[in-house]
């Protein structure tokens, strides 16, 4: 019997782009792209529907640490404008670069655990088969309807 993966540890695989059930394989075949399945546990991942949801907490999350810096530096040391954008522009960048996988991961993650969009049946799945008698009377009681 298996144990069932916690929503904090489905979130940390999917952010180190790790498969969120065995924490193993690869979510990931191109850089946004996410894999069809599981190489090592056959997970499938075709439900997933991150869209554009990654992109806007990595939006919020670096204009809330850039912004706030930059604008600290103005008011601290007033650099010329183009030693500004040649600071943060890169910075900028790179950041949203850096974390717009992890945050998608983590996202598709969040779906999977949560059992969301097509990942509804897989989680029946996994609660039934992690000897969860609640879980495991809806499945039964599903399959009778």
């Amino acid at each position: 019997m298996t144990q069932p993966v916690s929503l904090t540890k489905a979130l940390a695989r999917g952010f180190a782009m790790k498969c969120p059930n065995c924490g193993r394989g690869h979510l990931f075949r191109r850089f946004l792209k996410v894999a069809d399945r599981c190489e090592v546990c056959c997970e499938d991942y075709t439900a997933q529907r991150a869209d554009d949801f990654p992109a806007y907490l990595v939006i919020v999350a670096v204009g809330h640490v850039v912004v706030p810096a930059l604008l600290a530096v103005e008011t601290a040391y007033a650099p010329p404008a183009w030693l500004q954008l040649a600071i943060w522009l890169p910075l900028t960048l790179f950041s949203a670069l850096g974390l717009l996988q992890p945050t998608k991961g983590a996202i598709v993650a969040l779906q999977w655990h949560s059992g969301m969009h097509g990942f509804e049946e897989a989680k029946r799945r996994r609660e039934s088969a992690c000897g969860n008698p609640i879980a495991g009377h809806d499945v039964l009681r599903s399959l009778k309807t």
